[in-house]
């Protein structure tokens, strides 16, 4: 009996070791089941939402959200302001959302600023994108427009979001970024060059927050009374101008303070400089998404060839009165809309409404929109109940609905009659078109815009020992336009066979 127990325990050694030995290289989900897919989130059709049930995506989100506490796993360097949007068009026509229903509406905002990538302790020179956030405090409860001040991002579908953010973070063995980790995952990630050519250039180190655009990035919904639906792209424009810091200010600048733009935001309010910034916004009616030569749910691209106008002026006229009541406790998520104002079928802003707001309730607690930078300016009423920190005062037996005692009622209409339909896929965007962009952007810089865009590549792809990480990167540049990519390979002292083949 011995003997058999022994001889099944060896088959089983040896079965698992087979198993182990034959998964080696198979992506699996923490539950050690093999993965059908990790580049693309599970749609109904390509332009459909992302499911609920792909498992997979919400658990990678789940632990990407919870990797560290309490510092914020994203945009950990902030800064927050306060202030007021005034409403200076009606569109009324486009949206049933009341902050734009009336010329002169005034509704109190808390703005945070914000480094993307880098630590809370790091340096404000540090080139990386400048988070721009912007909680609306409507009548209709809060209206959070989460965006940076590059208006295109990355990457285009929230399942590589945390690899993005890997790849960008300190090694896990120095604990210091790496460009050979940063540009091992952009040389396999073409849909990034855009951006990048954004975030090599000056605009990736801008001399103040006064003096940068803010974008909403991700393309969000407009939804009448009437039930008519435009599609709206969201951009804060800066009556100061947009001001950088080349590579040899930043040396200079660092040297002095490098708290530099927390204290020029609070410098200038403190004299009464009030910051402002004109909210624009660019439409598309639904009939339209098909016109275009490229998909405009894509967030790594820009709608150049659509009219932009204005719709308000946000004004910035107190410092908070406390730093970590307000800007290290405001908690933002894109999911966070009024009615009139609704969701693409971005598959970038479909992941980020649920991890926004997860990792918001994970570092801060089921309770967090009860703190004072997070709490609506109108009674909230549900039974979302008890839990840690949980200062709301409820009297009464009810705390479920439906209740023939309770008070509450709920309405629902629907706002958005698109019929949609597919297969389940798991795919890439048909027309992702990842270079012709980062081109036009190119070609619009001046000489000195050039010259020092091309300094930073090179002085960025000269520390990648690589040469076919270099030369994939460098491919991506000449695409995007011939003169680029080859002033770049030159500064690398690349033969053009290695970027043109």
């Amino acid at each position: 009996m011995k003997r058999r127990i022994l001889v099944f325990a060896c088959m089983a050694v040896s079965v698992l070791a087979f198993a182990q030995k034959k998964m080696d290289n198979n992506m699996t989900s923490s539950g050690g089941a093999p993965l059908n897919g990790d580049k693309e989130s599970l749609t109904i059709g390509e332009n459909g939402p992302v499911l609920l049930e792909d498992v997979h995506l919400i658990e990678k989100l789940q632990h990407f959200s919870r990797e560290r506490i309490p510092e914020r796993v994203m945009h950990p360097r902030g800064t927050g302001a306060q202030g007021y949007f005034v409403t200076t068009k009606s569109i009324k026509n486009l949206t049933k959302a009341k902050i734009f229903s009336e010329v002169n509406k005034k509704t109190p905002i808390l703005i945070r600023f914000s480094s993307v990538i880098h630590s809370k302790g790091s340096p404000e020179t540090a080139r990386d994108p400048r988070g721009f956030a912007v909680k609306f405090y409507t009548e209709e409860g809060n209206w959070d427009l989460v965006g940076n001040h590059i208006p295109t991002f990355f990457i285009r579908d929230a399942i590589k979001f945390p690899d993005f953010t890997h790849a960008n973070k300190p090694s896990p063995i120095t604990n210091i970024q790496d460009e050979n980790r940063v540009f091992d995952y952009f040389s396999l990630t073409p849909e990034a060059i855009q951006t990048l050519t954004w975030l090599y250039s000056d605009n990736g180190t801008p001399k103040s927050y006064r003096e940068m655009d803010g974008f909403g990035v991700n393309t969000f919904k407009f939804i009448n009374d009437k039930g008519d639906i435009h599609w709206v792209k969201f951009h804060f424009k800066s009556h100061q101008g947009i001001k950088n810091l080349s590579a040899d200010e930043l040396v200079e600048v660092q040297g002095r303070d490098f708290n530099h733009m927390t204290r020029d935001l609070y410098d200038n309010i403190g004299k009464g400089n009030f910051p402002k910034w004109d909210l624009m916004v660019k439409v598309i009616p639904n009939k339209d998404i098909n016109k275009f030569d490229f998909n405009i749910f894509d967030d790594t691209k820009q709608w150049f060839d659509v009219e932009e106008f204005k719709v308000g002026t946000l004004v910035l006229d107190r410092i908070p009165p406390n730093f970590f009541q307000y800007t290290e406790s405001a908690a933002y998520a894109p999911s966070r809309v009024v009615p009139g104002i609704g969701f693409s079928p971005d598959k970038m802003l479909q992941g980020r409404n649920f991890s926004y707001a997860d990792a918001q309730m994970y570092r801060l607690g089921k309770n967090h929109q009860l703190l004072p930078a997070n709490r609506p300016v109108v009674e909230v009423k549900n039974y979302h109940i008890d839990g840690p920190m949980n200062f709301e005062e409820r009297t009464g037996d009810i705390n479920y609905f439906p209740s023939r005692k309770s008070k509450l009622t709920t309405t629902f209409k629907p706002e958005d009659k698109r019929l949609i339909q597919g297969y389940m896929v798991r795919e890439e965007i048909k027309r992702p078109r990842n270079f012709y962009q980062a081109g036009i952007l190119y070609r619009g810089y001046s000489k000195q815009e050039k010259d020092n865009l091309i300094r930073n590549w090179v002085g960025a792809l000269q520390k990648v020992k690589s040469k076919k990480v270099q030369s994939k990167m460098v491919s991506y540049l000449y695409k995007a336009d011939k003169e680029y990519g080859t002033r770049v390979g030159k500064g690398l002292s690349l033969s053009k066979e290695m970027y043109t083949k």
